[in-house]
């Protein structure tokens, strides 16, 4: 492990029309808390990639060991969100 990170989450498409009203280009930052104003079903599915990118772990299946994608549980109006590890 390497230490904590600060992680960004983007959504970067979205399909249909979101309940929050989430659109491609939002964008939140945190280093362990829940992002104000990000959806908490969304966030749900987002925390443990989150979690693993904060903490420095990466995912063998991702080319970009700092970046993630995630889908949204809704599965008729979809946001896929990126999960970024910030390395400053």
């Amino acid at each position: 492990m390497e230490g904590k990170f600060e992680v960004r989450v983007k959504a970067i498409s979205q399909k249909g029309r979101c309940s929050v009203g989430h659109k491609v280009g939002d964008e939140w930052r945190t280093s362990g808390g829940t992002p104000e104003g990000i959806c908490l079903n969304a966030f749900g599915m987002l925390l443990p990639n989150v979690r693993t990118l904060i903490f420095g772990g990466t995912f063998p299946w991702e080319p970009d060991k700092d970046c993630t994608t995630i889908c949204c549980p809704d599965a008729k109006n979809p946001v896929v969100f990126e999960v970024r590890r910030i390395r400053d």
